[in-house]
């Protein structure tokens, strides 16, 4: 069984920053797109970022450019997500996802996505 397990989530003040961690656990996600969404209260769920199997291709919403990295260690089978300039807007449950059938192509909907963390949740105060 696939276990995602986010963490690093807190408060923050604007203009801060957060690391944010998901461990993979059960199967191995090393070869796989992994990315990261989030959700605000009464919003969709929406994309932030994702990275391919090999690190190499990486896809950011326009929303968080510049600010926010996306990177991973296939070792330790864990992703991150180094999240600068932090804005209250950015205020949502971060949450992880794996697609067990992609390697490179990082799709941008949830619904491609077929393994979840449980959320984590960062708040920006302004």
């Amino acid at each position: 069984q696939v276990q995602l397990v986010e963490s690093g989530g807190g408060l923050v003040q604007a203009g801060g920053s957060l690391r944010l961690s998901c461990a993979a656990s059960g199967r191995t996600f090393s070869r796989n797109v992994m990315s990261w969404f989030r959700q605000a209260p009464g919003k969709e769920r929406e994309f932030v970022s994702g990275i391919s199997g090999s690190g190499g291709i990486t896809n950011y919403a326009d929303s968080v450019k510049g600010r926010f990295t996306i990177s991973r260690d296939g070792a330790k089978n864990t992703m991150y997500l180094q999240m600068n300039s932090l804005k209250p807007d950015d205020t949502a449950v971060y949450y992880c996802a794996g697609d067990r059938n992609r390697y490179s192509a990082v799709a941008t909907t949830p619904g491609s996505y077929d393994s979840w963390g449980q959320g984590t949740q960062v708040t920006v105060s302004s």
